[in-house]
């Protein structure tokens, strides 16, 4: 059930009552919710609009069904920012979860290689897209790395810290202990295929919180199995920079 937690809620909830209603329906029973910031914070680059945390979790509080809100980013270890960040988010009441991110070196070093080699663009490139590339293309891309070496520049740094095993693994861990009849998942990644298989077939509701264009072909063929994708532009005003609100 929804219940009203400020008057801002309130005010935009007259204003979108069809998609309260259609949330209701979907939020049924004890509720989880497990959210894959990492996956999430890009959208807005798609959206054009930014997710803003302490709203999006007093716009979930409001539904009084909805147990715990379970929060998962990393940590770039010695960067103020990063720390102040997780401590802010966890002062809005997430349960969050944490890990360093760690920093990777990716060779950009073509001195060595044949320009007719995809060595160096597979780190870069999926290869099933690769795979399309003509010599031309891959002779000029290998040239853009020679010109980036000349700069001095033989490498690039990286961040990975992923939250797919964890994330699944509690999904799959709430489930056996019982009590969580609904599974709201913020995230579109293809390696959740197997924990949300897992739960629909256990006879438990899931719905994806995701936006067009940032959900695997993994996860859409689940919903044939049940599973809802819930288009998150639906709750913008609830959800969105104060500065971002329609006037």
């Amino acid at each position: 059930m929804f219940k009203v937690t400020s008057e801002q809620i309130k005010r935009i909830a007259t204003q979108k009552t069809e998609v309260i209603k259609q949330l209701e329906s979907l939020l049924i029973g004890r509720t989880n919710v497990y959210i894959d910031y990492a996956n999430v914070r890009p959208w807005a680059n798609r959206l054009k609009w930014h997710i803003d945390l302490r709203r999006l979790k007093r716009f979930l509080d409001s539904f009084d069904n909805v147990n715990a809100v379970k929060f998962y980013y990393g940590t770039l270890e010695g960067d103020a920012e990063s720390e102040r960040r997780i401590q802010e988010t966890e002062g809005l009441g997430y349960q969050v979860r944490t890990k360093p991110v760690k920093l990777m070196q990716i060779s950009i070093d073509a001195s060595s290689i044949s320009p007719q080699s995809p060595a160096l663009l597979e780190s870069f490139i999926r290869g099933c897209l690769l795979k399309k590339y003509d010599i031309e293309t891959i002779e000029y891309l290998n040239g853009k790395f020679l010109e980036m070496n000349k700069l001095g520049l033989l490498a690039l740094s990286d961040q990975k810290c992923n939250f797919d095993v964890e994330i699944g693994s509690d999904m799959v861990l709430d489930k056996e202990k019982g009590g969580v009849e609904s599974y709201v998942l913020w995230s579109g990644d293809s390696d959740f295929h197997d924990p949300v298989s897992d739960l629909l077939g256990a006879g438990k509701k899931v719905i994806l919180f995701a936006t067009a264009g940032r959900v695997a072909s993994e996860l859409n063929v689940l919903k044939s199995k049940g599973l809802f994708i819930f288009e998150i532009n639906k709750i913008r005003d609830f959800i969105c920079w104060k500065r971002e609100m329609p006037r």
